[in-house]
């Protein structure tokens, strides 16, 4: 177990990481925000954390904190600028934002490292596997509770019909501004994550690429669970792994999957077992429904059966016999 855990701790790590990213973006589908503002967030998280601990001498965990409250801050602030905005429209504008991340990561100069990015981000408190299996418990336990309960109702509410939920009291822009909140939260934790555990950063880690991986990730696991954006980044974590003997084909090979999974998957791969699961009770149900039915005509029978014996042995014995009608 320990030599698996060492020959594979950059993969173990980048589940974690891609984890977190890839909820950024879909907290904010579950509420019906079409939005891939998780990326930029993600590169943000990575970029801040670097700046603070390269140039101003913050440590991790300082550091870590500080940016997510920034994201947090330009997640509501961006909420407002696009709040009007829904669909297509919000999608284009928060990928416009994406890539603004991007360019200023270039162009940032000593601040950014450029073209190069920055590296030796190194902390005397060593982030390590466990503290990222600890903010992930975290988060998915978070998660579970949104899903479930009067939380998971109005969400669904709003994601569904969000007319009526208005019209049933729900705040949708309330929503609507926390799930950009949320996933700044989320996607400055990954990205202050990974640079703390990878030490190095560049404009081509953050970006369009981003977004493809998360989106690919919430396609096939499924998007109105936390265990289908968890299956996803597993799968998408180290099919890589398994898919270099193909070398340069592995996009091809990535595509297909997506469009399988679009295709035939609408939900996912969660959205298959939960249908399944609910055919089977649902036959079961009617199973049931059937030997219960059964049972009670058998009964009848019985029944019909009883009295006729019964009847028979009156009638040779000479006693009077019972019969339906008047009983005159």
């Amino acid at each position: 177990m320990s030599d698996f855990y060492f020959s594979n701790i950059v993969l173990i790590q980048s589940t974690f990481t891609v984890l977190l990213l890839a909820l950024s973006i879909q907290i904010q589908f579950r509420m019906g925000v079409f939005s891939f503002a998780g990326a930029a967030f993600y590169g943000m998280g990575s970029y801040g954390v670097a700046i603070l601990v390269l140039h101003y001498d913050f440590g991790a965990l300082p550091a870590l904190a500080a940016i997510v409250v920034i994201c947090a801050v330009v997640g509501y602030l961006l909420s407002l600028v696009v709040q009007r905005l829904s669909g297509l429209y919000l999608a284009m504008a928060t990928v416009a934002f994406v890539m603004i991340v991007t360019v200023v990561a270039h162009n940032g100069g000593t601040l950014t490292g450029g073209s190069v990015g920055l590296f030796g981000v190194l902390t005397p408190v060593e982030i390590s596997v466990p503290h990222l299996a600890v903010v992930c418990a975290i988060v998915v336990a978070a998660m579970i509770v949104s899903e479930r309960g009067a939380m998971g109702r109005r969400i669904e509410a709003v994601r569904e019909d969000p007319e009526l939920a208005s019209a049933m009291g729900i705040n949708v822009a309330r929503y609507r501004k926390m799930s950009f909140v949320l996933s700044g939260v989320l996607g400055a934790l990954g990205g202050g994550l990974n640079i703390l555990m990878m030490t190095a950063i560049a404009p081509e880690n953050i970006g369009f690429p981003l977004i493809v991986l998360a989106l690919t990730i919430i396609i096939v696991g499924g998007s109105r669970s936390w265990i289908g954006v968890l299956i996803g980044a597993l799968i998408f974590t180290w099919l890589p792994v398994v898919l270099e003997q193909v070398g340069t084909y592995q996009s091809i090979v990535y595509g297909v999957i997506v469009a399988i999974a679009a295709i035939f998957m609408p939900g996912g791969i969660t959205g298959i077992v939960t249908d399944l699961y609910r055919r089977r009770s649902a036959r079961l149900n009617a199973d049931a429904l059937g030997s219960d039915e059964l049972l009670e005509a058998r009964a009848a029978e019985k029944d019909a059966e009883d009295a006729a014996e019964l009847q028979a042995e009156l009638a040779s014995s000479g006693a009077p016999t019972i019969t339906s009608g008047d009983p005159r």
